[in-house]
């Protein structure tokens, strides 16, 4: 069984774009990583399945959770472990607090 299923995940930013129709299945117990030199939109990609981004188009349903639409079920069911803490400078305190504790 599939928990993360991503399906044309899209994110542009302008002109720019930095995701571009990602497809990805990872099956429940499966590890993956991100490889990629500075650009390739992994840290993009991840906002996005973290729900700290919205992508532009494309779906992703996360542990049977629509990522747009269920944002607040899918950050009861993922965990995410920051290279060094600190808090995301997009998101207001509030936002911040809320992201840690749902």
């Amino acid at each position: 069984m599939a928990i993360i299923e991503i399906k044309n995940l899209t994110k542009i930013f302008g002109k720019f774009t930095a995701v571009h129709n990602l497809n990805l299945e990872i099956k429940e117990g499966e590890i993956l990583g991100f490889l990629g030199p500075n650009g390739a939109g992994k840290t993009t990609t991840i906002n996005m399945l973290t729900t700290l981004m919205k992508p532009t188009s494309g779906d992703a349903i996360i542990a049977g959770f629509d990522l747009v639409k269920n944002a607040e079920h899918v950050r009861t069911v993922i965990g995410v472990v920051p290279q060094s803490f600190s808090l995301f400078p997009e998101l207001t305190a509030i936002e911040n607090l809320e992201f840690i504790w749902p």
